[in-house]
C-alpha cells in the first residue's frame, strides 16, 4: 500500500524517465548477454552501405617505367601549446605512425626521336632517356594511425563540439611529406635507372640487337657551330 501511495505521488516525468532506463538496461542485455537463444536479437546492429556509384573522373595514358618502389614508416611527434598555458589546460601532443610507399620511374614519353639512333644493319643502338623521378608519396591507411594523443581541457571541449578530421588530415601530410624527403636521400632513382636499362637491354636484344647502350641525362644540344654550318649561306 505504501508502494502504491508512494509511486502516485512520483511526477509523471519521472516515472517515464524510469521506463527509459528499463528499456535501456533490457537493450543491454539482450544486445550483449543473449539471454534468449534461437531468438533474433532485436537490438543488434546492422550497417547499410548506401553509397553512391563510383564515377570515372578521367583516363590518362601512361607513358612510364615504375623502375623501383620504396616503403617507408615514420613516426610523427606533433605538439601544440599555448605560450602562457600550462598543457594541462590548452595543448595538445599526438604520436602518428605514417606508413607509405614512393615509386621511382623513367618518363618514356618525353624521349624524341634524336634520343635513339640506330645503325643501318639494327645491330647497334644507343638510347638517352631523361633522369628518374619519384612519384609523389602514397600513404596505406591501413598501415597509418595515432599511436598516442594527450590534449588539455579545452582541447576535449572544442573536441566535442567540433571534429578531429582536420588534425588527421595534417599528421597524414606532414607523414606524406617526411616520406618524400627521406625518399630523395635513398637509390631509388639510380635504382630505377638501373632496372629500365636492364629491362629495355633485354628487350632490344630479344629483338636482334647485338650492343645497346642506355645512358640518362638531359637531350644533348647541338653545339653552336654545327647550328651555323647548317645554315645555308646568302
Amino acid at each position: 500500500m505504501n508502494a502504491q501511495l508512494a509511486m502516485s505521488r512520483t511526477p509523471w516525468w519521472a516515472r517515464v524517465a524510469i521506463g527509459l532506463v528499463g528499456l535501456v538496461v533490457l537493450a543491454l542485455v539482450f544486445g550483449r548477454l543473449h539471454l534468449l537463444p534461437g531468438l533474433p536479437n532485436p537490438f543488434a546492429e546492422r550497417t547499410n552501405d548506401r553509397s553512391g556509384p563510383v564515377l570515372l573522373k578521367s583516363i590518362q595514358d601512361m607513358s612510364r617505367y615504375e623502375g623501383a618502389s620504396g616503403n617507408f614508416e615514420v613516426v610523427v611527434d606533433l605538439q601544440k601549446d599555448a605560450k602562457y598555458l600550462p598543457d594541462v589546460v590548452h595543448g595538445e601532443r599526438t604520436l602518428y605512425v605514417g606508413a607509405g610507399s614512393v615509386d621511382a620511374y623513367v618518363d618514356l614519353g618525353s624521349v624524341g626521336a634524336d634520343a635513339v639512333k640506330v645503325t643501318d644493319d639494327r645491330k647497334t643502338a644507343t638510347i638517352r632517356l631523361p633522369h628518374a623521378a619519384l612519384e609523389r608519396t602514397s600513404l596505406d591507411p591501413k598501415n597509418s594511425y595515432i599511436v598516442s594523443q594527450q590534449r588539455g581541457f579545452f582541447d576535449r571541449v572544442g573536441d566535442f563540439f567540433g571534429s578531429d578530421t582536420g588534425n588527421a588530415q595534417k599528421l597524414s601530410i606532414l607523414a606524406a611529406q617526411k616520406i618524400q624527403d627521406a625518399a630523395k636521400q635513398t637509390e631509388l632513382t639510380a635504382r630505377a635507372e638501373t632496372n629500365t636499362r636492364t629491362m629495355l637491354q633485354g628487350m632490344l636484344t630479344s629483338l636482334g640487337f647485338t650492343t645497346v647502350t642506355i645512358s640518362f641525362g638531359p637531350a644533348a644540344q647541338p653545339s653552336p657551330s654545327a647550328s651555323a654550318s647548317a645554315t645555308p649561306s646568302r
